[in-house]
């Protein structure tokens, strides 16, 4: 089944990535993994199989998987579970929905999704387990580090490095050339205009 692909987490995130994923065209979607209770349930049309401790015996079928759980407080489930999937040598894809725009001239890891109507321009570097959220801008030259969340509507300008594990709200706006700190939450709606170190909560 080498177009198939398993979800693992079945949140609001998950309804987000479903909708990518179908208008990307290029998997399909085998089955989702979550908590025990919704075993059996569906999402979109798409039934909730088991949980995590499936995910080695799933592996052994499916190559495709897709971390879909969100991530605003902390990265914390969301890297468990990606070096969990890394440990299996599964296949982690970049996905990209057709209504964003992605320069050639970018890098991007494995396992991150890009929402519809994000925009990622030339010269950019964005890291493994990340969300690029709707309607994102990451702007020429910035970096992304790995198991960061660019939420809906944010501008990461020119330049702007956001290290390791930070979480951006919507509609935050950074200053070209700023550099933010790893394990960072960044609050909605800020304007960011120096830099920010590790750790830090803004709101």
């Amino acid at each position: 089944m080498e177009d198939a692909i398993i979800l693992v987490g079945g949140g609001g995130h998950c309804i987000s990535c479903i909708d990518v994923i179908e208008a990307e065209n290029i998997y399909n979607i085998a089955g989702i993994i979550d908590i025990e209770k919704n075993v059996g349930k569906f999402i979109l049309g798409y039934k909730i199989i088991g949980t995590d401790d499936m995910l080695i015996d799933l592996s052994k079928k499916y190559n495709n998987f897709l971390l879909t759980i969100g991530q605003i407080k902390t990265p914390e489930i969301r890297m468990k579970i990606f070096d969990k999937l890394t440990q299996l040598n599964v296949n982690l894809p970049v996905i990209k929905s057709p209504n964003s725009y992605i320069s050639k001239h970018t890098q991007i890891g494995e396992g991150t999704i890009v929402m519809h109507g994000a925009k990622i321009n030339a010269d950019t570097r964005i890291g493994k387990n990340c969300i690029i959220n709707t309607g994102a801008i990451i702007e020429h030259n910035a970096i992304i580090g790995d198991n960061c969340h660019i939420s809906t509507g944010s501008t990461i300008n020119g330049g702007t490095v956001i290290n390791q594990g930070t979480f951006i709200g919507s509609n935050v706006a950074t200053r070209e050339y700023v550099n933010i700190g790893s394990y960072c939450v960044i609050g909605a709606g800020l304007t960011i205009l120096k830099d920010v170190p590790d750790n830090s909560l803004i709101k």
